[in-house]
């Protein structure tokens, strides 16, 4: 992992005020997150959490719709609809079709299914993680990839070596508490300490901006050496910053 870049008292007040003003209620209008916060219960939260992220790639004006039809099909309840095998008419495992960008159908069908397996078995995919000793981020993401990797799906994955965004987006979701974005289900058994920054080209650019980083590359050794370098600003909880570079961002674009 890189050295963690040195950061100006400058750029330290601004990383902060910009955490304070856009971790807000407000931030979840036309996010992903949006959609599991429309959910009743812990259960329905994580499971429509999860889908979410999975297919949180490319445009919001592309990808919202589609996560939106997935709940619409499952009448709102996407863990009992999961469960009851509810994806198994919308996504037969031999349409080829596709459904979402580089996604078919019969990917979207062996994702649910992998998925509603763990359910049967474990009732959320958190207990999973829980019950096979998970307590940090890394492990967290390294445990759903190996989970995930049999099914071939497209949608997670299938190992570590890429920055792994949307699950690290998710592990935001689902680890850090006290947030009005975000839910905290697992921050009983993860430390939102561990957690890795969700890198994707855009908060490559803004943390370059910032002088956060010099590498231009979403790696998932980049991320780690960008979550080490925001930690020197919020050592409790390093992913506050993801809310600084999204409003670094948005204040410059």
């Amino acid at each position: 992992m890189r050295r963690p870049a040195d950061i100006t008292e400058e750029t330290r007040a601004l990383l902060i005020a910009l955490a304070e003003r856009y971790e807000q209620r407000a931030f979840i209008d036309g996010d992903p997150s949006w959609h599991m916060h429309q959910a009743t219960g812990p259960r329905q939260q994580e499971a429509v959490a999860f889908v979410a992220a999975a297919l949180s790639y490319g445009s919001r004006r592309q990808f919202m719709p589609k996560i939106s039809h997935i709940t619409e099909l499952a009448g709102g309840d996407v863990h009992t609809w999961l469960l009851h095998d509810g994806y198994a008419e919308a996504f037969r495992c031999d349409d080829t079709t596709c459904y979402y960008r580089l996604n078919s159908r019969a990917q979207m069908h062996r994702f649910l299914a992998a998925y509603a397996a763990i359910l049967r078995r474990h009732g959320t995919l958190g207990e999973a993680l829980r019950t096979a000793g998970v307590s940090d981020g890394p492990a967290a993401l390294r445990t759903i990839c190996r989970i995930f990797a049999d099914s071939h799906c497209g949608l997670v994955p299938q190992d570590t070596a890429s920055a792994c965004k949307r699950l690290c987006m998710f592990l935001r979701w689902m680890v850090r508490e006290g947030s009005p974005v975000d839910l905290g289900l697992w921050a009983h058994f993860i430390d939102r300490r561990t957690l890795i920054m969700p890198l994707d080209t855009h908060v490559v650019s803004e943390a370059r901006r910032l002088g956060l980083t010099t590498c231009a590359a979403a790696t998932m050794s980049h991320a780690r050496s960008l979550t080490a370098t925001v930690a020197q600003v919020f050592p409790d909880d390093p992913l506050r910053a993801d809310f600084a570079l999204f409003g670094y961002g948005v204040t410059h674009s």
